[in-house]
């Protein structure tokens, strides 16, 4: 039976960019049987500009091609929805979104981590955002082909 505090001791901690701890869950060997150790982020690319308009899906596709696709050439998936979010002036916001999921293997972190946060920083640029929401998870994801 597990507990909690078995499930912590199953953990190990490796030291990634310098704010981004990953933690390893100890998986069973058959479960990773031809699997690669990855890392999952998701970025979160509102759409909403401070003048009204609001970046169509034809430009954000271009986005991907032009920009995403071509630092992370493996592959990515691009989900839509709708969110919200209170802005830096405080008022809510309520806007379509795209989420990009990135997988990417857990030896080029580092790497990736740099060209996740260029993507970040051109949308902005590009399209009038305040941000681009990114969640790292803090566990490996177990991938195979």
């Amino acid at each position: 039976m597990l507990t909690a505090g078995s499930l912590e001791a199953q953990q190990t901690v490796r030291q990634s960019p310098p704010d981004r701890p990953i933690l390893q869950r100890r998986i069973p060997n058959a479960a990773r049987k031809g699997g690669v150790a990855y890392v999952r982020t998701e970025l979160f690319f509102g759409t909403a500009k401070s003048d009204g308009t609001a970046v169509t899906e034809q430009e954000f596709l271009g986005f991907v091609d032009g920009v995403i696709a071509r630092r992370f050439p493996d592959g990515l998936t691009v989900l839509k929805g709708d969110g919200q979010f209170k802005g830096f002036d405080g008022e809510t916001i309520k806007e379509q979104s795209f989420i990009v999921v990135l997988l990417y293997p857990a030896d080029s972190q580092k790497e990736s981590s740099r060209r996740i946060n260029v993507i970040r920083q051109l949308y902005m640029n590009l399209h009038d955002q305040e941000s681009v929401l990114r969640v790292d998870d803090p566990y490996f994801v177990w991938v195979s082909f």
